[in-house]
């Protein structure tokens, strides 16, 4: 197989964040991961026999730093290096100033030892993907996956079979494990994201790289399970907000996707895991949705 997986060890987490290295002619890295892992990443690279010099093309399914951040250390490390990403986030990635500003408002005095520094990518090395293009790679085809955020992609790599979808697919920490929505604030888009699971299942790959996490054959169940989770949350966070039970229910939420984890993976794993990305904020992130939708709405 022409892909390989690689466990960036991300917070001192087994499996919970991947990078997917693309082996060919130019070797291409899908979603390098922030630049906190990036030792950890040379290391793995390493035991191929690559540096990260030998890295010619960088794949961002979007540009959050858990997938994107590492992205301006590789092309310091490699000026030949092109960095794949779509139009609407390639501004972020020139200048993550706001980026990271936000992520840190998020992540508080943790953020940077979860992600460390995000230098920006050189406006040249950017090469930016848009509605209407095929790209990025000789038989790596992007297409849009909006609903984490808006300007999300999936990379299908049409010789192997294997299609790179970023969060698109969700949380799948154990081949065991539920589903989880990843939905924080303020980008989600629900409508999107069951459109995107359409999409995902009519393009027929034999296997999904996901970056939390794993390589994953059955991508039809998984955008299934997907689309069942994404139905529930939505149901649950509009009946606790018509009960005004809304704080109550996103804590609630948050210590049962822990005990619904540690079924499959140790406690203290996924209270590790989820004390960084809380399940409460992805409750929340639906509650956003749900209430600019109605904002939306015209009055009957």
């Amino acid at each position: 197989m022409t892909v390989q997986a690689i466990d960036l060890n991300h917070h001192g987490l087994a499996g919970a964040v991947a990078s997917y290295l693309i082996l060919n002619e130019e070797p291409a890295l899908v979603d390098p991961g922030p630049s906190s892992t990036l030792p950890r990443l040379r290391a793995e690279l390493a035991k191929l026999g690559l540096g990260l010099g030998d890295v010619r093309h960088v794949l961002l399914t979007h540009v959050h730093l858990d997938h994107a951040g590492a992205a301006g250390d590789l092309a310091a490390a490699n000026p030949d290096l092109r960095v794949h990403v779509h139009r609407d986030g390639a501004p972020h990635m020139a200048d993550p100033e706001r980026l990271v500003s936000s992520t840190r408002r998020t992540f508080g005095a943790v953020h940077d030892e979860l992600f460390g520094v995000t230098r920006p990518v050189p406006r040249d090395a950017l090469e930016t993907w848009e509605p209407g293009m095929r790209g990025p790679l000789r038989r790596v085809r992007a297409f849009p996956t909006p609903g984490h955020i808006a300007h999300h992609l999936a990379y299908l790599h049409e010789g192997d079979g294997t299609v790179f979808t970023g969060d698109a697919l969700g949380i799948v920490l154990a081949p065991a494990a539920a589903t989880h929505a990843p939905t924080p604030p303020p980008a989600v888009d629900l409508d999107a994201w069951r459109q995107t699971l359409v999409a995902l299942r009519a393009i027929g790959a034999e296997r999904a790289g996901v970056a939390h996490f794993g390589l994953h054959p059955d991508v039809e169940v998984r955008t299934q399970r997907l689309q069942e989770e994404l139905d529930r949350l939505e149901a649950r966070v509009r009946q606790a907000l018509a009960q005004g039970q809304a704080e109550q229910d996103a804590m609630a939420y948050d210590e049962e996707s822990r005990a619904a984890l540690a079924e499959v993976r140790p406690r203290a794993w996924v209270d590790r895991y989820y004390d960084v990305f809380r399940a409460y904020n992805d409750w929340k992130g639906v509650e956003r949705w749900v209430a600019s939708k109605a904002r939306a709405e015209p009055e009957r």
